[in-house]
């Protein structure tokens, strides 16, 4: 998007005022070349026609389509299975909250191979799990207590138009706003990103910190909190899924009672900066002593 229709654009949400978002300085310009390129190709520029994004047409026929595929999905379902939709509609009782991105190209139930009503899924840009979004914070309030889900899975994916967006000096619009935790997260572990010179390696380090951070966030909620405190069987896992290959690489950040959180985190953490510096052939800052900490506070809590 170009600057005169930014400005259009924030013009017309009444936002002109609002400053952009301090970007991350000391980026190498060969990388934001390169990212921003990208960008353009898979965020900020349409899709370009093809058989297979042109698979729907517009207006009205379009709908008439998408519910003559309906009803072709039902029937092959009945065929299949004839009890099916009788024993899905009399009540759900999945054992997997599934927070993941709102990307079309990751669908939990196909790439965990598992029916309808074996998860419960809650979506947004970049797979967030902050304080503040009560939607989300909902959603895992019902998985918990209401449905006794066993797992919540945080699950981002490799090539996240998200975290690029995040890393960018380019605007978007209003998902500036929601991408800014995003952003933080860069800032607080920048040293980190500076010590890799791939814009690939920087954008798959991101994504997976951001996913160790939202496993985090879910950990520190009243709800998962007050579940273990309870004796409720629930472990909380921070995965990524690969498009490029369909498999799913798993952080090893599982947490499973208050007592562990903090200990997995922290290494979790440094585990990262060992790698990096491993690679990057640099001096190894102070280990920090994480062990023995106390389980989290209610009064810390969201």
């Amino acid at each position: 998007m170009d600057a005169g229709r930014m400005k259009k654009h924030r013009d017309s949400l009444g936002r002109a005022d609002v400053p952009v978002w301090p970007s991350p300085d000391r980026i190498p310009e060969h990388w934001e070349t390169e990212l921003n390129h990208e960008l353009k190709i898979s965020v900020a520029r349409p899709l370009a026609p093809s058989p297979r994004h042109c698979i729907i047409s517009g207006g009205v026929k379009g709908v008439h389509e998408l519910l003559k595929r309906n009803r072709q999905w039902a029937a092959e379902t009945v065929r299949d299975s004839p009890y099916f939709f009788e024993k899905l509609s009399q009540a759900q009782s999945p054992e997997i909250l599934w927070i993941g991105c709102s990307d079309a190209r990751v669908p939990p139930n196909q790439i965990l191979n598992l029916k309808p009503g074996d998860v419960f899924v809650h979506s947004n840009v970049g797979n967030e799990v902050v304080h503040s979004d009560l939607n989300c914070l909902s959603v895992i309030e019902y998985a918990v207590v209401h449905l006794k889900v066993k797992h919540i899975i945080v699950c981002g994916h490799y090539g996240c138009s998200g975290i690029k967006a995040a890393l960018s000096r380019q605007e978007f619009g209003l998902v500036d706003n929601w991408l800014r935790t995003i952003k933080d997260l860069y800032i607080e572990h920048k040293t980190h990103f500076l010590a890799l010179e791939q814009p690939k390696q920087k954008l798959n380090l991101l994504t997976e910190l951001n996913v160790t951070k939202s496993v985090y966030n879910v950990c520190h909620t009243r709800i998962v909190q007050n579940a273990w405190k309870a004796g409720q069987e629930l472990s909380v896992h921070g995965w990524c899924y690969s498009i490029e290959d369909g498999e799913i690489r798993d952080l090893n950040v599982t947490m499973t009672d208050a007592s562990c959180v903090e200990p997995i985190y922290q290494r979790a953490m440094e585990k990262e900066a060992s790698e990096i510096q491993a690679t990057a052939n640099i001096p190894r800052s102070p280990r920090r002593q994480h062990c023995g900490k106390p389980p989290l506070k209610t009064a810390d809590l969201f």
